[in-house]
């Protein structure tokens, strides 16, 4: 089966949960013997692997220009392909309004709008090369916010479309009223395009049948996977205990909440020794609020127990855990999923994380993640406390967590159900 899989890059600035899925599923899929492709949209891949071609549709700087700008809309082409060069693109990617929905409100839009919108001729490009190029029996597009990509695939490749489901919320949430309003419509709107969504998690496809009234033939659950055999397994260390953070540094992602319950734990003598490892890259826009951060550590004197470690690619993460004795990304309104998590366990760390979005569905199917409530510094401080003092517990979650990872969160095992979602979507059977 050839399958294509729209995905937005995101340069490799910071840690993406969402690309690192799709590009794990791509390659659990060549290794299965079908032909599977990355296709980028926005912004570079991290990585090149699997990746269609060396063009990037829908560059990022170009279709923000075009918005911006109407005179640009009719651009010559040789001014198309300089902005939509690699290094444009990645130096995009490390600017603040990237990655943020504010300011970007009009662009998303008409990025719904399809054909109607002002990137239309972006659209052309992309179909036209699908068809001419790739002829794939698949699309699989990464994100609800791709939606208006479906009408015109739909109507001119007349294959299916797949879309996955996995924190759009977040990006929607952040516009203004009026503008979530009619972005959520929109979304609604070309979801009648796609033949089957794929929610990451049982929680975030009910969040999602109600935003985008999607029916229930129509939505999918297949939880997110990684190949266990990539990951070295550790003991959880305590001599010395070190807490982990792997996510981008912002506050959306809860950092302020985990540094503060660090401080509050070091004030506890029997915890003085404790160490706080970070990482997951950032963008200009998160610099402020990490200075912040480090100004507080500082102020405290616990700067020197604190590591930030700069890489975050696959092959970095075995240096990560290593040594580790538990990981928290206290997410301030939770996640659809958390790749992390599965990262974590598969290298037999345990996991604490707050009590909301599908957190506490993870935890429960893998027996290797404590949950807390509410999701403030005094009650995580509490959680790492009472684990850390619990040498017993530590170890039956990490055994507890990597078992989960080999039997339920392999990504071979999740590769098969996404498969009989493709076919189902192929012959009909809705």
């Amino acid at each position: 089966m050839k399958i294509i899989n729209i995905v937005p890059g995101f340069g490799g600035a910071f840690y993406c949960g969402n690309c690192l899925r799709d590009s794990s599923f791509v390659k659990t899929l060549k290794a299965m013997g079908h032909d599977a492709v990355l296709l980028p949209i926005y912004l570079p891949l991290a990585s090149a692997d699997n990746v269609s071609n060396d063009q990037v549709f829908y560059g990022a700087v170009n279709i923000y220009l075009k918005q911006k700008v109407p005179f640009l809309r009719h651009m010559p082409k040789w001014l198309n392909r300089f902005f939509d060069s690699k290094p444009i693109l990645r130096y995009a990617a490390k600017k603040a309004g990237s990655t943020r929905a504010e300011g970007l409100e009009e662009m998303t839009i008409s990025m719904l709008k399809g054909s109607q919108g002002y990137q239309a001729y972006e659209l052309q490009q992309l179909v036209d090369f699908l068809k001419h190029n790739e002829k794939p029996d698949i699309v699989h597009l990464s994100n609800a916010l791709l939606l208006g990509l479906a009408e015109k695939i739909h109507n001119d490749l007349g294959i299916p479309v797949i879309c996955s489901l996995q924190d759009e919320d977040v990006w929607v949430d952040a516009m203004q009223p009026h503008y979530r309003t009619l972005v959520w419509q929109l979304m609604a709107e070309k979801g009648k395009y796609v033949d089957c969504f794929v929610a990451v998690s049982d929680f975030y496809a009910q969040v999602m049948k109600n935003n985008l009234n999607i029916p229930n033939y129509k939505m999918n659950v297949v939880h997110i996977g990684v190949k266990p055999d990539n990951y070295a397994v550790y003991k959880p260390s305590l001599n010395p205990p070190i807490i982990g953070y792997l996510s981008r540094l912002c506050e959306e992602n809860g950092l302020e909440i985990l540094v503060d319950a660090y401080i509050d734990l070091k004030s506890n003598s029997a915890f003085k020794a404790t160490k706080l490892r970070l990482s997951g890259g950032k963008t200009n826009d998160d610099n402020k609020f990490v200075n912040k951060q480090i100004h507080k550590l500082k102020k405290k004197g616990y700067w020197g127990d604190v590591e930030f470690i700069d890489h975050f690619e696959p092959e970095a993460i075995q240096k990560f855990f290593d040594g580790l004795t538990v990981l928290s990304v206290p997410v301030l309104k939770g996640e659809a999923f958390g790749l992390y998590q599965l990262e974590a366990l598969a290298s037999g760390i345990p996991v604490v994380q707050p009590a909301l979005g599908a957190f506490p569905e993870i935890a429960q199917e893998t027996g290797g993640i404590v949950i807390y409530h509410p999701n403030t510094p005094k009650a995580l401080c509490s959680a790492l406390a009472e684990l850390l003092s619990n040498p017993e517990k530590l170890k039956l979650m990490s055994d507890n967590g990597r078992l989960s990872v080999e039997n339920k969160f392999n990504s071979a095992t999740l590769a098969q159900r996404m498969l009989a979602v493709y076919e189902k979507a192929r012959t009909g059977a809705i």
